[in-house]
């Protein structure tokens, strides 16, 4: 036996799934569609046959642990009930856990995505040797992740860390998909970012605006790299959402670290990627909103680390060892 895990990821366009050694070695990794919107029967049954293909790479059942399966939405991990997953249609009140293990005849475990993701950064990524940890992923949608010693923390009922649905403004016009008013979901998001842009440029509509030019004026176009690139390009208007984007998250920030009091913070998702910019004026803003402004300061706030495979990683996690034994992958 080799001690191998599976680790899929399921999106809602894509399923990610890879074989994960107990050191935190990805050996192999396949990416299929999801057919998400031909139903769960489909969808379910691209999830079948991308653990098959990778059962058939690992030279067979002998030589795994178990297989982990991270997804959007409310996961039970105890009992391996997915409870609601968004972007899944028909992905509800599903004994996944149990499905699989009834196929495959393996262990299988069940998690958030948000959550396997911070764990893979404590244990692999960007967030090695430390202990207690604040995961952020800021994309299509702000999910959040609590590790604390080096373990994922659920809560009583197992929906613990769905940060993305505090509420940093209740008179905020913008109402968050959960139904709240002024979720930082709601105000820093891509889709967020997207929406003050194109609002900016309604109002503002005299002044120049390389978004303009780079959408060909079709303001349905425009993205968050597309307003990154102009920020850096030095348009105003560009510039601006970006600083408004980090002081909304700086602030929300402010309060996770009076709360959680982490080690560090890691913050992953395509928004994230825009760096410097962003995280200089993160790191301006928890100045001013939280408790302990001097010990907030040292904590470390630090771009994640695997990117593209971190939910194959965060998967995998849920049968690999928290020791000192990890490696960082390759």
């Amino acid at each position: 036996m080799q001690n191998l895990t599976i680790g899929i990821d399921v999106g809602g366009t894509k399923i990610a799934g890879g074989i994960v050694t107990a050191k935190g070695r990805l050996l192999k990794s396949w990416v299929v569609p999801t057919k998400a919107h031909d139903g769960v029967k489909t969808s379910f049954l691209q999830v079948r046959r991308l653990i098959e293909r990778l059962i058939a790479e690992a030279g067979g059942k002998h030589n795994l642990v178990g297989i982990g399966l991270c997804a959007p939405g409310t996961l039970d991990p105890k009992t391996g009930f997915v409870i609601n997953a968004p972007n899944l249609p028909g992905w509800e009140h599903l004994k996944l856990a149990h499905e699989l293990e009834r196929i495959f005849s393996l262990p299988a475990r069940v998690e958030n995505d948000a959550n396997a993701a911070g764990l893979a950064e404590v244990l692999f990524g960007a967030a090695v040797g430390h202990r207690n940890v604040f995961y952020v992923t800021v994309s299509t949608g702000i999910g959040t992740g609590i590790i604390i010693d080096r373990r994922i923390y659920h809560g009583s009922r197992g929906v613990a860390g769905e940060g993305g649905h505090v509420s940093i403004d209740y008179k905020s016009p913008y109402r968050c998909g959960c139904g709240t008013l002024g979720c930082i979901e709601a105000l820093a998001s891509g889709p967020a970012m997207v929406r003050r842009a194109r609002v900016r440029l309604v109002q503002e509509y005299t002044t120049p605006s390389l978004l303009r030019t780079m959408s060909h004026g079709q303001m349905k176009l425009i993205s968050p790299e597309m307003i990154s690139e102009a920020a850096r390009k030095g348009d105003a208007i560009a510039k601006s959402i970006l600083d408004e984007t980090g002081f909304y998250l700086g602030v929300w920030l402010g309060g996770m670290i009076t709360l959680l009091d982490p080690s560090a913070v890691v913050m992953g998702g395509g928004v994230a990627r825009i760096g410097k910019p962003l995280f200089s004026k993160i790191r301006e803003a928890i100045r001013h909103y939280t408790l302990n402004p001097a010990m907030a300061a040292k904590i470390p706030i630090l771009p994640a680390k695997l990117q593209e495979n971190v939910g194959v990683y965060g998967a995998a996690s849920l049968f690999l060892p928290a020791g000192e034994t990890a490696e960082r992958p390759l």
